[in-house]
């Protein structure tokens, strides 16, 4: 009897794989219709094995790698039946290495977003991070846990479930901190992603996934015909380096209004202040409060017919809207070129710079407590 849902482990040599071993063989990539091979992926980083992974329903497709607990495509059905990969990425495991910083479908943290400074201070401990954006830090600085290759803890034919533990003082941040993240897949179209740490001294921790979307497809160049809508009052303000102010900015009568569906690129341009500062949208939105896990925001994409909506427990989201994405980026899969504005990130995380703002929804985790978070991204067809 055919499953609806499987996994299949893309088995890794190392990098001094013989490519005359795999020259005649399809990988099972290929043969469920992906670009990415296996071969691609015969890699070793930090002396562990670098490993693809794939699952697959009737409504999607995800390959998957444990560099980074990444995402490196994600097949969704469009309005005439193609399947389309609408996420930017590498083909091999050494582009994802060489290009670590773009993030591209990874997890990100200790700390997903900013943190101003590269520091803050808990109980009464100053802490010094990682500097990798300016002065400040950036998804948990450059040794993130989007660098580290994470351990499968185990596989089923519906999902996968890696393990990372970071030591006490790692990027700076204080505790050993052990945290799982497990990719799975629902029968209604959606990926869900569901977070878990536990630490042995308190700390700060943050995590989201740093997927790149264009419902076009990946390689289209723009996502500014993308009709997007989020359920928020306000967005969080920014200074010139993007780190939060502390005030929060109602939308009503902003381009950051968003509460009703509105091309990305409708209002992009705008004089606004703080438009100009993130060069176009990169704003954390302050999500209306609900019960739970639920639906915040809708992206969808008139050219494939392709909707996709967001579900989650986290209080904000961060809205990218590709701003410093250029021509003369390294190319990604099959040699597209990813442009400027050609994919936005929808990030669920609480908010940035939150060790050091006593006002924001607290980041700190203390030994004896579970992080726990979870979100959806929902796809179907208009």
């Amino acid at each position: 009897m055919r499953k609806n849902v499987f996994i299949t482990l893309l088995a890794a040599a190392s990098m001094a794989y013989s490519c005359q071993q795999g020259a005649n063989k399809r990988s099972a990539e290929e043969i469920a219709g992906d670009s990415i091979e296996q071969k691609s992926f015969d890699a070793a980083i930090d002396g562990k094995d670098v490993k693809l992974y794939s699952l697959q329903n009737e409504r999607l497709h995800v390959t998957l790698t444990n560099y980074g607990a990444r995402l490196v495509s994600l097949h969704v059905k469009g309005k005439e039946g193609k399947q389309t990969d609408v996420i930017l990425g590498y083909d091999t495991a050494e582009e994802f290495k060489q290009n670590a910083s773009n993030y591209y479908g990874a997890i990100v943290g200790r700390y997903g977003n900013r943190i101003g400074n590269a520091s803050f201070t808990l109980n009464g401990t100053a802490y010094e991070l990682e500097k990798n954006n300016g002065e400040n830090s950036l998804h948990g600085g450059k040794n993130g846990v989007y660098n580290k290759v994470w351990d499968v803890e185990q596989a089923s034919d519906s999902a996968i479930t890696l393990a990372y533990t970071s030591p006490d003082g790692e990027a700076g941040y204080p505790g050993t901190v052990t945290m799982k993240v497990t990719y799975s897949l629902t029968d209604d179209g959606g990926l869900v992603i569901d977070y878990n740490g536990s630490t042995d001294k308190e700390t700060v921790l943050n995590l989201t996934n740093h997927a790149y979307f264009n419902l076009n497809g990946e390689g289209d160049s723009t996502i500014l015909d993308h009709e997007l809508q989020i359920d928020a009052d306000a967005i969080t303000e920014v200074n010139e380096t993007l780190i939060p102010t502390g005030k929060s900015l109602a939308v009503a009568g902003t381009p950051f209004d968003f509460r009703k569906p509105q091309a990305i690129g409708s209002r992009i341009d705008t004089d606004d202040a703080q438009l100009k500062v993130g060069k176009g949208y990169d704003h954390n939105f302050e999500l209306v409060k609900g019960e739970g896990f639920r639906k915040v925001a809708t992206v969808y994409a008139p050219k494939t017919g392709i909707e996709m909506q967001i579900l989650t427990t986290e209080p904000g989201l961060q809205f990218y809207s590709g701003n410093f994405m250029t021509e003369t980026d390294p190319k990604g899969k099959g040699g597209k070129g990813y442009p400027f504005r050609s994919a936005f990130c929808l990030e669920t995380q609480h908010f940035p710079d939150a060790p050091n703002q006593p006002s924001f929804p607290s980041t700190v985790l203390k030994p004896g407590e579970q992080y726990t978070s979870k979100t959806e991204y929902r796809f179907s067809v208009r």
